[in-house]
């Protein structure tokens, strides 16, 4: 496979590459607490060519990458998540070692440009992202596509849902292909008593919840949230992933398990361990009308990361104020580190 182009992005304890073609974000570091923290997944053929045709970002999926439209391929753009997960971003000259990168989609996404700008802070443990549209008309489903590394399995904590709720179809319905487990569709107020489809309930909070399977479960955020937000406790890690938002414009959080469920080229039975935590809007997913209306411009914005987290207990709060991100934990166990909220609710 042929040499890709990254850029390096640094400041003091984090660290990232970004990749030009499909606009990965990769090879996260994050240093907390004495900590070396490397939270996000990468799929097991990379650096490889496996067999069969597959899209552009399935080729080399890791990290966290920006799809827009999500899971809908909006007319000529690939289907499954768009030109920004699947095209190729030009990079703005930016110096050596900056801690910030922006980039230009080389293609329009419904007649809009789209500027990617990254941007990492002295001691502040997350990555902060925007995705600016400049020009198109209409509305249109986008989301964050983090992957996050669960060897050991874990723990999910939310900001206040209303409800959450399978797609009408299951990501595998075939037996002779792969395993889903969860009904489709489905809806639970609960997360910890959503319906199988042998008619049992399961608690969407542990991962994973069954050997080899391949699920997808959106969380609707509630009216209540001031801030949108996901942890991810991963067992025998000592840490715990963060994913910031605002839930008055991403009002969903969208959860990919994969773990071993699907058995054709190129997962091959050997994809495991990886949660999507994939913060967004998509309403046409769960059959809804409406989207996030593009004329006039739009911002999409989010923050990833992770702290240390040695009781790896389970999140049960996650509050900010202008300059610190409070996380605290089912046993007690609390930590305060530095976050930007203007970020996010501007």
């Amino acid at each position: 496979m042929s040499e890709v182009e990254r850029h390096r992005i640094t400041a003091a304890g984090v660290v990232l590459d970004f990749e030009v073609d499909c606009g990965f974000l990769c090879d996260l570091a994050i240093e907390d607490n004495g900590r070396a923290i490397s939270p996000m997944h990468r799929v097991p053929w990379w650096g490889s060519s496996p067999e069969g045709e597959m899209l552009p970002h399935l080729k080399r999926m890791q990290g966290d990458f920006f799809c827009a439209p999500f899971a809908d391929g909006g007319g000529t753009a690939p289907i499954f998540h768009g030109w920004p997960a699947n095209g190729r971003w030009r990079v703005a000259e930016r110096a050596a070692g900056s801690a910030s990168l922006t980039a230009e989609l080389t293609h329009t996404v419904q007649g809009a440009r789209v500027a990617k700008t990254v941007t990492l802070r002295d001691a502040h443990p997350f990555v902060y992202q925007s995705h600016l549209f400049e020009g198109g008309r209409g509305t249109i489903s986008a989301a964050n596509h983090a992957m996050v590394s669960l060897p050991g399995g874990g723990v999910l904590s939310f900001s206040p849902k209303a409800e959450y709720r399978t797609p009408p179809s299951a990501p595998e319905p075939d037996p002779a292909r792969g395993r889903s487990a969860l009904a489709y569709p489905a809806t639970s107020s609960d997360p910890r008593a959503f319906p199988l489809e042998s008619g049992e309930t399961v608690d969407l909070t542990h991962y994973p919840f069954s050997p080899r399977h391949e699920e997808f479960v959106v969380g609707i955020e509630a009216d209540v949230s001031p801030l949108g937000w996901t942890a991810v406790v991963r067992r025998g890690q000592g840490d715990v992933y963060l994913s910031l938002r605002d839930p008055r414009q991403l009002k969903m959080t969208m959860l990919w398990q994969s773990d071993g469920g699907r058995d054709y080229p190129p997962w091959s039975g050997r994809h495991r361990a990886c949660l999507g935590v994939e913060e967004g809007y998509a309403p046409h997913m769960l059959a809804l009308p409406g989207g996030l209306d593009l004329d006039g411009g739009l911002d999409v914005r989010n923050a990833i990361g992770a702290i240390a987290w040695p009781s790896e207990s389970r999140v049960i709060s996650v509050e900010a104020d202008r300059n610190s991100l409070t996380v605290t934990g089912e046993d007690g166990a609390q930590r305060t580190v530095p976050f930007a909220l203007a970020h996010i609710l501007r």
